[in-house]
């Protein structure tokens, strides 16, 4: 998802210049295919949408795996985030001119292995590389399939987690023996902590951007929704089947925190990175890729899971995956592609360096991980993810937040009641239900 952060610096506005620092050619018009390089290695194409600090170390990576002379070396092609990555993604595939292999959102994959954009993974060849499914917590490997066939490798998982400030939680009185934030466990203790933070440091006790970001309020309220073991379900020709109770109660502690003590009544993402790295909050609710803004401005910080404040611990989350886009006659650089994959995720303890979970079990257990903080310190919330509700229209960089956005950032602002932003979006919801998948 840096510097010692204006206002309007985050992972995901950050240009892809940065990206172009290592591993190769990056121009989106670079097409797969069999050709060679000046040393007779096969070049194989490989496109992602890591921009910023994430493309940096995305390239570091690149170029290392290039370093080792495996039999080939790897072009990478970055495309812009979001709406333009896929969309480009898609047509590659559907024009035979798609790239050997290429990252996409966990949550994105349902909308595309079922139209024939994507191939499966064989699971006998992942296996000679060393990839196999023991290696990988049980839901984010299973996150992977789709009708019961594997077409997503994940890189790491990326949940929302709750960053604090560790000398504004010392003061607070918020601090356990170990140095680290004491649970908790309730609305009503979220609250209290939120409002000791802010006495402490006489601006805000939380920091949490959500204006004119779906994203944002889509992470926060899954979180607290999934907390009450409430399930979303989006059945294609059936109507959502949402607990509505869980749903305004999720609002409800949403619209409490956004009080203006506890945190800003309203605010952009930016800001709210900004106001937390500034020492003006003494806890952000963001993604995990925050984790190396934090460190390039040297906050005293840690983070952790965020709290389980219902019954059920649950975290949004997503993960970066490896797909196959479909090729009609896949050659050496397919096979190519399942040594790539397995040297990246072998080698992943450095993408924890950006603030992700590795997915690669191995890394996680290493003593090398556990000497990471704060990312050893939330890496249990691979255990508690929750992906989008699984439908051809959900999905990080799809509109799927932007819905919620339109309907619930008035409930956010205190101008809509929870049960009436709840009701249009389901409304939304409803209305793409009825409609095919037009992949």
């Amino acid at each position: 998802m840096s510097e010692a952060v204006p206002a309007t610096i985050s992972r995901r506005n950050l240009l892809l210049g940065g990206a172009a620092l290592a591993g190769g050619a990056l121009t989106a018009g670079a097409l797969a295919g069999c050709s060679t390089t000046a040393a007779g290695a096969e070049t194989m194409q490989y496109w992602h949408l890591m921009s910023g600090g994430d493309g940096i170390v995305m390239g570091d990576m690149v170029k290392a795996i290039n370093a080792r002379h495996l039999g080939f070396q790897t072009q990478q092609t970055v495309l812009a985030w979001g709406p333009p990555y896929y969309t480009k993604l898609a047509m590659a595939s559907v024009g035979g001119r798609a790239p050997d292999v290429a990252i996409m959102h966990a949550t994105r994959v349902a909308g595309y292995a079922p139209g024939g954009l994507l191939d499966v993974w064989d699971q006998d060849l992942l296996a000679e590389v060393g990839i196999t499914q023991d290696k990988f917590p049980e839901r984010i490997w299973k996150k992977g399939f789709t009708d019961d066939k594997l077409y997503a490798v994940a890189l790491d998982s990326h949940p929302f987690i709750f960053m604090y400030n560790t000398d504004v939680a010392d003061k607070a009185g918020l601090l356990g023996s170990n140095g680290q934030l004491r649970p908790i466990s309730s609305p009503d203790e979220l609250y209290e902590a939120g409002r000791k933070m802010a006495e402490a440091t006489g601006v805000h006790g939380f920091s949490y951007g959500f204006l004119g970001d779906g994203a944002q309020m889509w992470r926060m309220f899954y979180t607290f929704y999934r907390q009450q073991n409430a399930d979303f379900v989006l059945t294609q020709g059936s109507k959502a089947q949402v607990d509505m109770d869980a749903a305004v109660k999720a609002l409800e502690v949403m619209r409490t925190i956004l009080d203006g003590k506890i945190a800003a009544k309203s605010g952009d993402y930016g800001t709210a990175v900004a106001e937390f790295a500034g020492g003006h909050s003494g806890a952000l609710f963001t993604g995990v890729w925050e984790t190396p803004t934090m460190i390039t401005a040297k906050l005293p910080f840690d983070a952790m899971t965020i709290p389980t404040i219902f019954d059920t611990p649950a975290a949004y989350a997503d993960s970066h995956t490896f797909v196959l886009p479909h090729q009609s006659t896949p050659g050496q650089t397919r096979k190519d592609a399942y040594k790539f994959v397995a040297a990246m995720l072998k080698s992943s303890l450095k993408w924890a360096g950006a603030g992700h979970i590795p997915a690669f079990s191995p890394i996680v257990d290493s003593a090398e991980y556990k000497k990471l903080v704060p990312q050893s310190h939330y890496a249990n919330a691979a255990d508690i993810i929750n992906y989008d509700p699984v439908a051809w229209f959900t999905g990080s960089g799809s509109n799927f937040q932007n819905y919620f956005a339109e309907n619930i950032q008035n409930v956010l602002l205190g101008q809509v009641e929870p049960k009436v932003g709840m009701e249009g979006f389901i409304a939304r919801i409803n209305s793409l239900l009825a409609q095919p998948n037009p992949v």
